[in-house]
């Protein structure tokens, strides 16, 4: 094929990526003032984009200072936040899985009310339930426990996390389920050997977003954990930041670099998965 006859690329097309591209520079632009913030001398005022490449040195060592803080456990809030996030993403996973393999596979009277009821509460505001939820937990004694800060999260994204993976169960053909009950599997089989398996993608992306939600909270853990050692990270660096970053600009930005790593982490190790399951679920059934 000749250069002349190479497809040209339409006006539209091209107005479509300087759009995508200009979107992509303002979202991208804030992580980058943050990162070269936090590499400035801990006393320095905040940087301008005039001088924001151009410090007077690059101070790795902002990150030691924050992480290894004496007045606070960093480590200790780190630790809290993993198991926090990884208690939240198995119960949101189980809980969810379940609800929508009953709602996608099994024939019971009031299916669909149900389901519609369950759709509604994703209308109610999650800070209408803080104090409900604050009060019940106080009363089961646990407050400033694991238990307490894992177990009631869930209701932030159940109907949400039932809604996707129901979605994508009612798209796996059922003659898969016959099959595995022709060789001997129950009801509970099926949906480990059958439904499981194919859902992979859409169970990743209920994980990625009960992950997100969970590790970035702030107000239920607040609420949730009174002394210094059962604080999240994000609860504990938001102390550091109030009560001795002050305006050192560099040691907050340090700080929420840190809280926000493993998020940006997580998500480019399942992007594939995720941007799969959301495709999957929302476009068939």
């Amino acid at each position: 094929m000749s250069r002349d006859r190479l497809p040209r690329p339409s006006v539209g097309k091209i107005l479509s990526y300087l759009v995508l591209l200009c979107i992509a520079v303002t979202t991208v632009l804030p992580f980058v003032w943050m990162f070269f913030t936090s590499l400035h001398h801990q006393n320095a005022d905040l940087p301008t984009m005039a001088n924001l490449f151009q410090p007077d040195g690059w101070h790795f060592e902002n990150y030691a200072y924050v992480l290894t803080f004496g007045e606070l456990p960093v480590w200790r809030f780190a630790v809290n936040s993993v198991i926090v996030t990884t208690g939240v993403v198995l119960f949101q996973l189980t809980l969810c899985s379940l609800a929508a393999y009953g709602f996608a596979r099994l024939r019971f009277r009031g299916r669909d009310l149900f389901f519609l009821a369950l759709l509604l509460t994703m209308m109610i505001p999650a800070q209408v339930l803080i104090v409900p939820l604050f009060v019940l937990v106080k009363q089961l004694g646990w407050l400033d426990t694991y238990w307490g800060l894992i177990i009631p999260y869930p209701y932030l994204s159940t109907a949400f996390g039932t809604f996707l993976l129901r979605q994508f169960f009612v798209t796996v053909p059922r003659s898969l389920d016959d099959a595995a009950r022709l060789d001997g599997c129950s009801e509970l089989g099926v949906f480990w050997h059958v439904i499981l398996p194919a859902a992979r993608p859409a169970l990743v992306t209920v994980g990625v977003f009960a992950f997100i939600w969970t590790w970035a909270d702030f107000y239920w853990p607040l609420l949730a954990s009174s002394s210094t050692t059962m604080r999240t990270l994000e609860v504990g660096l938001s102390v550091f930041s109030d009560a001795y970053a002050g305006t050192r600009w560099p040691l907050q930005m340090t700080a929420a670099i840190i809280v926000l790593t493993p998020v940006l982490i997580f998500f480019l190790i399942t992007q594939r998965f995720f941007v799969r399951g959301v495709v999957e679920s929302g476009v068939k059934g």
